[in-house]
């Protein structure tokens, strides 16, 4: 039997956090895929509403909501991605500092939306 020569690499040497890392970034894209799914049914409400319940008003907010979320989902897929790279590098060098702009990003968009979406439960 031979012995391989296995050579130690930078990502081989932090193991467990690049898998915390990938953890994130899929949490991440699930978040985004949700945020957009919110907006895409929001915005599709108002086919299945009579049209005596539907306003002017209510009509243009659905679908400023899902476009308004998809465009945010789509952020959300690329800030993940690029922080994902972003941590991979930090951690292999060892400068890794945790990011803040991501939780008020999140915090941000999530509340536009829900105003948006208390609005557009007004209007309907």
């Amino acid at each position: 039997m031979t012995k391989r020569n296995k050579k130690v690499t930078d990502d081989s040497k932090y193991v467990e956090q690049h898998l915390s890392n990938e953890r994130t970034f899929l949490a991440w894209i699930r978040t985004a895929i949700t945020i957009m799914g919110i907006g895409f049914l929001s915005a599709r409400l108002h086919l299945f509403t009579p049209e005596s319940k539907t306003s002017f008003l209510g009509e243009t907010i659905s679908k400023w909501i899902g476009i308004l979320s998809v465009v945010i989902g789509m952020f959300c897929i690329v800030y993940a991605t690029a922080s994902y790279w972003k941590k991979r590098k930090g951690i292999n060098t060892q400068t890794f500092l945790a990011p803040r702009g991501a939780f008020i990003y999140l915090f941000v968009t999530m509340l536009i939306i829900g105003v948006l979406l208390l609005i557009f439960l007004v209007f309907l």
